[in-house]
């Protein structure tokens, strides 16, 4: 598994049993989901821009919508 996933993980989880197993209560899991959807968009906005002209910008958008797009997924169902 991912390093930066389990790290993620233990900051949600109040209870670590001594199993290798992850439980979640349902706030611990949406607060894991969130936690992972923040990360994914940090992600994409991290992406460089590769243009030196006005195409930079029109990618510097495209980046941000993405981004945001992924933000505002519903991720955990009501």
């Amino acid at each position: 598994m991912n390093e930066r996933i389990k790290e993620i993980a233990l900051e949600c989880i109040v209870e670590y049993p001594s199993t290798q197993h992850w439980v979640f209560n349902n706030a611990e899991f949406e607060k894991f989901v969130g936690m992972v959807v923040k990360e994914c968009a940090n992600a994409v906005l991290s992406v460089p821009s590769y243009y030196k002209d006005y195409r930079s910008q029109i990618e510097e958008a495209v980046i941000h919508d993405c981004a945001r797009a992924v933000e505002e997924l519903n991720w955990i169902e009501p």
